[in-house]
């Protein structure tokens, strides 16, 4: 199912249809403020091994974010970090980031196996930030690959639609997505220490 909802007003009714997937343990695909995501609720292990299957990984070897709806969500999952840290967080939040921190009890025991640390991410669009927020907890999620190298990430909702309506149950056209991934940063050693390079630039928020 292929279902349109505006980033800059997400239809209410739409966002109520996408989490009612989500509590039924479906899997969505939905725009961020980078590229596509595929998600599924946290608390359901049915749908995490479903992503893990699609994506061909072991969850415990998996390095999935939650998807947040604002710094409170994330204090909720990760173990207490310093002042410096949480004002860069301020400053950063919303925005296209992940941020690697220490991973207290509440990570999900499927998640956190042989695991100690959680990806985290609030991304700058409002559609994402809406599901959160009815769902009332993260989204698990990892980004939309494509199969061509070349190409890295599918930016169309309609050609994602067309590939992988067969895996998910629901896909949201949110408009074009971006081809460049958010930036990683480890902040498990109470430093920034960027990963991977992505669309974010950190050091604006130093």
């Amino acid at each position: 199912m292929l279902i349109k909802i505006y980033p800059e007003n997400p239809n209410e009714k739409a966002i109520e249809q996408v989490v009612e997937v989500l509590k039924k343990g479906g899997l969505i695909i939905y725009p961020t403020d980078t590229i596509y995501g595929l998600g599924c609720d946290i608390t359901n292990q049915k749908a995490i091994e479903k992503i893990c299957r699609i994506r061909g990984i072991k969850p415990e070897k998996a390095n999935f974010s939650f998807i947040c709806q604002d710094l409170k969500h994330i204090s909720d999952y990760i173990k207490p970090i310093d002042n410096t840290t949480f004002r860069v967080l301020k400053k950063a939040l919303p925005g296209p980031f992940t941020f690697i921190f220490n991973a207290n009890n509440n990570v999900p025991k499927l998640l956190s196996s042989n695991k100690k640390t959680v990806g985290i991410r609030v991304p700058d669009n409002n559609i994402a930030r809406c599901i959160v927020k009815e769902l009332g907890n993260p989204i698990l999620s990892t980004s939309i690959r494509d199969d061509d190298d070349v190409i890295e990430y599918s930016t169309d909702p309609e050609l994602i639609h067309e590939k992988y309506e067969d895996l998910v149950d629901l896909v949201i056209d949110g408009g074009y997505g971006d081809n460049e991934a958010s930036t990683v940063i480890d902040c498990t050693q109470g430093e920034f220490e960027v990963i991977r390079e992505g669309k974010g630039d950190i050091a604006e928020f130093l």
